[in-house]
């Protein structure tokens, strides 16, 4: 236990000191991050210096407190400014919790005269966000067998391709990649002609797959087929996997077939719908393509950037983009949602199942990547859609039975648990946001921003008793 209060003091002081940047370069709202950073750095420093001769040996269920609990003090700590400004303490935690999640939804409207500090810090919020969660879910999810991840651990460790020989290292590579596509998409957004601060928060959010951006309109601000074509691409980048791009250095092989499959299976919703929108809203096609090409992958991609309100496309729309929602980026990426890998092993095996049906002597196996899908690995698969619908119709009911209406209640659940920002509707849709939503609501789907980013089977299993009862026998041992 020592350990998880160690790592968790560890990364509060890191955010003390990335409070004490905002404040040096923003002067406007340079108090408000001051008094953060000294409340939070002492506090964070006094826990980690408490515990650092103190740490026991790591168990794996001490990896499960540590997974869960970072990512809740990222998001509680990461509130505090925001609340020192004058946000309400539940607006202020969805704020942060939404932006530390990459989820994108906001509670917050005049973007457009918000401090700059403000701004910057939320962009901030969702860049580390992005990065924790791929080297979460590359090198901490699969030893925690969560949702079918292990297999994804072939792909990125030195028991598979060899690309990386550790945890440190993937981290490491994972970072400079990340970087670096940050600094890009940067100088493109600068090129399109976007100020450096817009230039830098946007690439910041663009990469993080996060969505938040510093106008009400969101990136519809920027009236620029140049600028959202570049977005549209970097929204992609970031829906890859890290681990293909170190493939892609070291070994110069492009080879993947959730990136085949998601490459393929957005290429077969947005020529369509383009088609589509151009006959029925009388635009030209290449307008349309733009249109529709931006908003999908933003949805796909969970990013939640929006350049117009697709719900008012018409119902054929509305339905394909709640659908979309669901669908995410890739494994071991900055995207949400269900995962290429899951839905493409999860249809395999559908396949085999119906095969075993008509010829039921005969041997079907799941392959992924050409190796074959192990019992366990199916398994972890399954659980996780399943806990994802069952966790999708309880916040629904729970949405529902707070006062939402039954698309509000739908959309908004799907979206928080998925990570995507915007949903479908009047309220939530992205010509809105969530600020209009009563404190309950919006603690129910702070909590769905939780469960979606760490895979809802990583928080669950802290409230089984058993969990608990190995944890205690290992603390005395």
């Amino acid at each position: 236990m020592h350990f998880v209060v160690y790592v968790n003091g560890i990364v509060m002081v890191f955010l003390a000191a990335l409070m004490g940047l905002d404040a040096l370069f923003f002067r406007e709202t340079a108090v408000h991050f001051l008094t953060s950073a000294v409340i939070v750095g002492c506090v964070g420093g006094l826990m980690a210096i408490a515990t650092a001769n103190r740490r026991d040996r790591v168990h794996r269920l001490h990896l499960f407190l540590m997974t869960s609990s970072v990512w809740l003090v990222a998001a509680l700590v990461g509130a505090i400014p925001l609340e020192f400004w004058g946000m309400h303490a539940v607006d202020a935690i969805f704020e942060a919790m939404s932006g530390i999640t990459t989820t994108g939804s906001t509670v917050m409207s005049g973007l457009d005269q918000t401090p700059k500090g403000i701004i910057f810090w939320r962009a901030l919020l969702q860049a580390l966000g992005g990065v924790g969660f791929i080297v979460t879910g590359i090198a901490m999810l699969p030893f925690l067998k969560v949702g079918g991840m292990q297999l994804f651990r072939t792909e990125s460790s030195d028991k598979g391709d060899k690309e990386v020989r550790n945890a440190a290292t993937f981290a490491s590579s994972t970072l400079k990649i990340y970087v670096c596509l940050i600094g890009v998409c940067a100088l493109l957004y600068l090129a399109g002609g976007m100020s450096g601060f817009d230039a830098i928060t946007h690439a910041m959010t663009t990469l993080s797959t996060g969505g938040y951006s510093g106008y009400d309109a969101s990136f519809g601000h920027f009236d620029s087929a140049y600028l959202q074509w570049v977005c549209t691409l970097f929204m992609l980048l970031g829906a890859l996997p890290f681990a293909w791009y170190i493939r892609v250095i070291l070994r110069r092989t492009v080879r993947s077939e959730q990136v085949n499959a998601m490459l393929i299976s957005l290429t077969a919703v947005i020529l369509p719908m383009a088609a589509w929108l151009a006959l029925h809203q009388q635009i030209d096609l290449l307008t349309a393509l733009r249109m529709v090409a931006f908003n999908v992958v933003s949805v796909v991609t969970t990013t939640g950037y929006a350049t117009t309100d697709y719900t008012l496309w018409g119902p054929f729309a509305v339905m394909g983009f709640f659908i979309l929602t669901a669908t995410g980026g890739c494994t071991g990426s900055t995207a949400g949602g269900g995962k290429a890998m899951r839905w493409l092993i999860a249809a395999r095996a559908i396949w085999a199942s119906l095969k075993k049906v008509r010829s039921p002597n005969r041997i079907s196996e799941v392959y992924f990547e050409g190796r074959r899908v192990e019992p366990d690995v199916m398994s972890g698969v399954v659980s996780f859609l399943v806990f994802y619908a069952i966790t999708f119709g309880l916040m629904s009911a729970a949405l529902t039975m707070l006062g939402l209406d039954l698309s509000t209640a739908t959309s908004g659940a799907l979206t928080a648990l998925a990570n995507v920002g915007p949903g479908v509707g009047e309220i939530i849709g992205p010509a809105g946001n969530f600020a209009t939503l009563s404190a309950p609501v919006k603690a129910v789907l702070t909590f769905g921003m939780y469960l979606g980013r760490l895979e809802m089977l990583t928080v669950f299993v802290l409230f089984t008793p058993l969990f608990w009862r190995e944890v205690l026998v290992d603390t005395r041992n």
